[in-house]
């Protein structure tokens, strides 16, 4: 995605911020129309997530279903953990993440340790480093 820069500089502001590094800019159409919000019970969320790997995502393009496969294959066998794969089908599964980025998320251990698309190289430079 595009620098938020070029947004502001177009008359949208920043209305909201969520972890880790989320912002939510907005150009309104109606002064007094409410600010949209990110879900303020993200952290809630993670705590479902405590114990083990999980992998959220939506497959939406052959790029992240290529990465996902490998990422869930490396940690069965070069890391000996059982992931747990989360399809996100619809708009509900999307409001029950704990992360901003709607389509992915990796959480180990209670932990996001990646809150965007990775490939498998990456994923495996992480774990290495928790575990």
């Amino acid at each position: 995605m595009a620098n938020n820069e070029i947004f502001l500089k177009k008359g949208f502001q920043v209305v909201d911020c969520a972890k880790l590094d989320f912002e939510l800019v907005v150009k309104k159409f109606d002064v007094n129309s409410k600010n949209p919000k990110f879900k303020s019970n993200m952290d809630d969320n993670l705590n479902k997530y405590q114990r083990g790997l999980y992998v959220m995502r939506s497959p939406q393009c052959p790029y992240t279903e290529k990465n996902v496969n490998a990422i869930l294959e490396s940690a069965k066998n070069k890391f000996n953990l059982k992931p747990t794969l989360i399809n996100l089908h619809d708009s509900n599964d999307v409001q029950d993440m704990p992360c901003a980025f709607g389509t992915f998320c990796i959480i180990y251990n209670g932990e996001i340790i990646s809150h965007h698309p990775i490939s498998n190289t990456r994923f495996e430079n992480i774990l290495k480093k928790k575990i």
